[in-house]
């Protein structure tokens, strides 16, 4: 039988049968787009198809939605990066793609509408794996702009996979008198265990709050009935896939949204509205990087980052921030270059002492510093900000060790 993508066919195969649309396929499977979401790949000999519809074509709205400005609600800025929040199925390729601006993801949302009077503005439309630190300093503009100019509140909807970098990179760069309130979501909306519009809906109900911090609203639980607010700085992706993969790290969340009545409760102090003055740090030397110490690693792998160039080097240690002997060495000929070597811990929960094992003591005779109790991919956020304002080492410790945007804790949960 011909059929093409995009065409929605029913396959019967082995006592099974399968309806979905016809999705691209390489290894000359049948593969169709159900109706859960989900994909199915079906070897065609034997199979008995069924032509159902044809593929049905994409109609756009003959006009875009205005929405009327209610003087009673609050003026929040919908800003874009992309991501699955943003993204729907592409039928030339099979994969999820980011496809939708702002306005798009307001217009299918319409209770948004009862929450604050929303516009949309696109910085980047990407998938989070392609984001840099350049389009970081190109979205705190914005936001800086639009607060500058009266938003009450700014949404940021981006992917999931390098939020946190992106969140933290933000905290650090600015001053906010307002919520600036990053959200994502796990699985696009075409799929219906999507978690698109409740998190969007959380996020703004954030946004129009008195948490004048940047933060993360994702789903709190794998149910639709609260999503967690995280400082930027201490919120990390803990699963792949699940609904309720962001988790607070060393912190315990801001506080929570439920989702069927809109209350927000908090658990953790913050930053209220209007107590902050707007400001924008937006230099950051993006030459930086992480390395991850494993054992038997050799010391070259560190001096390789010291012979390209690098500007700073974040190194995941083991325990309580530890490498072996013999890259100490290298450690000293990175502090020596005047290039900033920062020790972070691979168990992400707990702080970094490198005052316990004689090791520990040699790499900060090294020069070493200790990245406290931040996260990795937050002490690497924080180093390129650092070093944005100064290369002076001991300024650039300094400045590591001093609690900027809740990353550093007084003390160490246990």
């Amino acid at each position: 039988m011909d059929y093409k993508e995009g065409d929605r066919i029913r396959v019967e195969k082995g006592g099974a049968a399968y309806e979905g649309v016809v999705m691209p396929s390489v290894t000359g499977h049948i593969v169709l787009k159900m109706v859960s979401g989900y994909n199915v790949g079906i070897e065609p000999d034997g199979a008995q198809i069924t032509f159902l519809e044809p593929k049905k074509e994409i109609q756009k709205p003959e006009k875009q939605v205005k929405v009327t400005k209610n003087k009673g609600l609050k003026n929040v800025v919908f800003i874009s990066t992309g991501g699955t929040i943003a993204s729907k199925i592409d039928y030339r390729s099979g994969a999820v793609s980011s496809q939708c601006s702002a306005d798009d993801i307001v217009r299918t949302i319409p209770e948004l509408d009862d929450i604050a009077n929303i516009r949309g503005r696109v910085v980047a439309n990407i998938l989070s794996e392609n984001m840099t630190p350049q389009i970081w300093t190109e979205l705190a503009r914005a936001v800086y702009e639009e607060i500058d100019n009266g938003a009450d509140g700014i949404v940021i909807a981006h992917g999931t996979d390098t939020m946190m970098y992106s969140a933290a990179a933000l905290a650090f760069m600015l001053e906010t008198p307002v919520p600036v309130v990053f959200v994502g979501s796990q699985r696009s909306a075409d799929r219906p265990s999507s978690d698109n519009v409740m998190n969007a809906i959380c996020a703004t109900k954030v946004a129009v709050s008195d948490i004048a911090e940047v933060c993360t609203v994702m789903h709190e639980s794998s149910s639709d009935d609260r999503c967690g607010i995280h400082y930027a700085t201490r919120v990390r992706k803990m699963h792949t896939s699940r609904r309720d993969a962001f988790q607070s790290i060393n912190s315990r969340p801001i506080g929570f949204v439920d989702y069927a009545t809109g209350q927000i409760t908090t658990e953790s102090e913050y930053t209220a509205r209007g107590e902050t003055e707007l400001a924008l740090r937006d230099k950051i030397e993006p030459e930086c990087a992480i390395v991850k110490f494993t054992p038997g690693a050799r010391p070259e792998i560190l001096g390789h980052y010291i012979d390209a160039g690098y500007k700073g080097i974040v190194i995941e240690g083991t325990g309580l921030g530890h490498v072996s002997t013999d890259w100490v060495p290298e450690i000293k000929r990175a502090t020596q270059a005047n290039i900033p070597i920062v020790i972070a811990s691979q168990c992400l929960h707990g702080r970094v002492c490198d005052r316990v094992y004689d090791t520990g003591t040699d790499m900060l005779k090294a020069g070493a510093i200790e990245a406290e109790d931040m996260l990795p991919e937050v002490a690497l956020v924080k180093l390129m900000c650092v070093l944005g304002q100064t290369s002076d080492l001991s300024e650039v410790q300094k400045l590591m060790q001093e609690k900027w945007a809740n990353d550093i804790s007084d003390c160490s949960l246990e």
